[in-house]
């Protein structure tokens, strides 16, 4: 079988609105929050960690004038795509455009830090047995990461807005692997 080349795009270009609405203060990504230890550290921190931990090539999606989030990822190794976004399809475009070597794409927002490595891992391994699309649910609640195989790669490269890739989403295809609560939780609704 074909060593299939699968990696992870964390969306980090967004304005943060909905995270501010909520009551949030400051930069969503920055703000500080626990790890599974007690470790206090930004946000986009605990998505980066554990992302890298599931061994899988990370590339962050952000704006070109968020310093801090490039140091962060850059600490982590992660490829690093500056892009002014106008939404979350945008973003998705061009993290895919800059990754098109790869055989299929893990989706994961920044502010998702609980996702584990092995809730990546179970996405990448849907895509490596075939699957054309897989994603992460909880309790029939639609979680990330999401993930798409190649015959996805130009329909990914044409998304804008901000309605990301629920789009290109078919359920006679999409491989739906049942998850903890952390799937669907992000910093907009987070304790």
């Amino acid at each position: 079988m074909k060593d299939i080349s699968i990696g992870i795009v964390i969306l980090a270009a967004g304005k943060g609105t909905r995270y501010r609405l909520s009551g949030g203060r400051g930069h969503k990504l920055l703000a500080l929050h626990a790890d599974a230890a007690g470790n206090v550290q930004p946000l986009i921190a605990l998505t980066l960690h554990n992302a890298s931990q599931s061994g899988l090539p990370v590339a962050l999606v952000c704006h070109p004038e968020a310093s801090e989030i490039q140091a962060i990822a850059a600490s982590y190794q992660a490829q690093i795509i500056r892009y002014a976004s106008n939404g979350s399809g945008e973003t998705i475009a061009a993290g895919v455009r800059a990754t098109a070597d790869w055989d299929g794409w893990l989706i994961l927002p920044g502010d998702m830090g609980w996702v584990t490595a092995d809730d990546i891992q179970q996405v990448a391994r849907a895509l490596q047995s075939g699957a054309q699309q897989a994603r992460l649910c909880w309790q029939d609640k639609p979680g990330h990461p999401v993930g798409f195989a190649k015959q996805y790669q130009h329909a990914l490269t044409q998304l804008n807005g901000d309605s990301g890739a629920k789009g290109l989403l078919d359920r006679d295809v999409l491989v739906t692997l049942a998850a903890a609560e952390r799937a669907i939780r992000d910093a907009d609704f987070a304790d």
